[in-house]
């Protein structure tokens, strides 16, 4: 799996993503630039979680090329959004092979990046509000992940 987090603006979610990586064996992380590693504000989040990393740097205006790239690879691309065609994070089934967008805070995953997602998921909420931060959203989807191909093997992905 890799984790793409290109679109997303805030530091301390981008090393709380990076740490959730980390403690799941999630070991690709897509950042748009890996200065942001050395933020003190990622720093204290991540707790060196991007030393055991393999940080990808993908610009948001190169993100359409990456995603070109590894569907010729043969990885299937999901995307963690709300839409009217969404299917329920439970009952998906997570391709081995699998780049996985997490969308900016507060836009989302913008319409160029939708028309290349293979799989538009979303997790089913039960409160008034609407949303997740894109950490927790991010670190849901990756157990949910590593329950269907880790858990119970030593693979790492």
């Amino acid at each position: 799996m890799f984790v793409v987090a290109s679109l997303i603006d805030k530091i301390p979610n981008l090393g709380g993503i990076a740490r959730t990586c980390e403690v799941l064996g999630i070991r690709n992380l897509v950042l748009s630039s890996k200065k942001l590693t050395e933020n003190q504000d990622f720093k204290s989040v991540s707790m060196t979680a991007e030393k055991n990393l393999n940080i990808i740097e993908v610009t948001p205006s190169n993100l359409e090329e990456f995603l070109k790239e590894k569907q010729a690879e043969g990885f299937e691309i999901v995307g963690a959004e709300q839409t009217v065609d969404s299917k329920n994070l439970i009952k998906f089934s997570f391709p081995r092979k699998c780049i996985m967008i997490l969308g900016h805070e507060k836009e989302g995953i913008p319409s160029n990046i939708l028309g290349f997602l293979d799989h538009t998921i979303e997790i089913p909420q039960f409160g008034l509000l609407r949303s997740l931060n894109v950490h927790v959203t991010g670190a849901l989807f990756m157990w949910e992940y590593c329950k269907q191909h880790i858990v119970g093997g030593s693979t790492q992905t």
